[in-house]
């Protein structure tokens, strides 16, 4: 199946190479050009990235129906990228917006496309640098029979069983948001238990306890993996690393539905509200855990201690 992928940053750039390593043919978009160029010259992918510049050429390198993701920032980077577009496409074909948009965001997108006549799939995805190696755990909103024909590429880009039609426009939105707010809290959970282990007054190896953790333990998970990886590059101190941890928006959503909604969540908010703790204060060993986890599976930047 053809695809276009515009914005090829850590995910943007893992999707479209398992795209094309999968046997799809890519059509790559880049602001700056030479980032798809230099894609489209990886052997790996096998000749199946073509590069569409300027990017009124998706028009005529991609056969009708179109379908074109999108990988850029939530906010006002998503929306100018869906404005330049559907002033290209034509009426049936789809965006795709992989990005972490606010799913208020996305049903707004979805109607004022559908008044041009073009097609919308909102697609929460997870599974940061990792996703080319593993797949990106995929979550979908929009019409169920423009998520079928996209259908293909997702199948492509998840793990097995990795993917879902959630629902309406701003359903996979939806659905990653709250996946985010659950993640806020388990990484605070790690962070305070490992804290806890590195204050005690046994020399205890960390690496080797979140190993043995992930070995039939009820709270093994991948998070506790990257939190081993963290701790045998860094060691136990994780010393050269400050604990200022960023939040990217979706916890805060989490957190302003969650009171909507008159639901009870005081370990997410909590958590949240814990990353704000640490920007104040940005030295606390649990905030180093908080930091060294999203680096681990993100490739998120973090300060380096002074």
């Amino acid at each position: 199946m053809q695809v276009a992928i515009c914005g090829l940053g850590r995910m943007g750039a893992g999707m479209a190479r398992r795209a094309a390593r999968g046997g799809h043919d890519v059509v790559a978009w880049n602001r700056t050009e030479q980032v798809a160029i230099d894609l489209a010259a990886e052997p790996e992918n096998g000749g199946r990235v073509t590069v569409a510049e300027p990017i009124e050429r998706l028009r005529d390198v991609l056969t009708a129906p179109r379908h074109v993701v999108i990988s850029v920032p939530s906010g006002q980077a998503t929306d100018d990228m869906i404005a330049e577009l559907a002033g290209i496409l034509e009426p049936g074909d789809v965006i795709v917006d992989a990005g972490n948009s606010r799913f208020h965001d996305s049903v707004r997108h979805a109607a004022e496309l559908e008044v041009k006549g073009l097609e919308w799939l909102d697609m929460g995805v997870s599974g940061g640098v990792w996703g080319l190696e593993v797949g990106f755990c995929a979550m979908l909103g929009g019409k169920r029979e423009i998520f079928d024909r996209f259908e293909p590429v997702v199948r492509t880009l998840a793990p097995e069983n990795g993917y879902l039609y959630c629902g309406a426009a701003g359903a996979g939105h939806y659905v990653k948001m709250v996946h985010n707010g659950i993640e806020y809290g388990i990484m605070q959970a790690y962070g305070e238990g490992f804290d806890i282990l590195h204050a005690s007054d046994y020399d205890v190896d960390l690496a080797a306890v979140a190993r043995m953790w992930n070995h039939g333990s009820v709270i093994r998970s991948w998070l506790l993996e990257l939190a081993g990886d963290a701790f045998e590059k860094e060691g136990n101190d994780l010393a050269s690393i400050k604990g200022w941890v960023a939040d990217s928006g979706e916890g805060r959503w989490t957190v302003a539905e969650a009171i909507d909604h008159d639901v009870p969540a005081p370990v997410i908010t909590l958590a949240l509200i814990q990353r704000f703790r640490s920007r104040r204060d940005p030295d606390s060993y649990t905030d180093r855990v908080l930091a060294a986890l999203r680096n681990e599976f993100g490739g998120h930047a973090i300060k380096e201690r002074s």
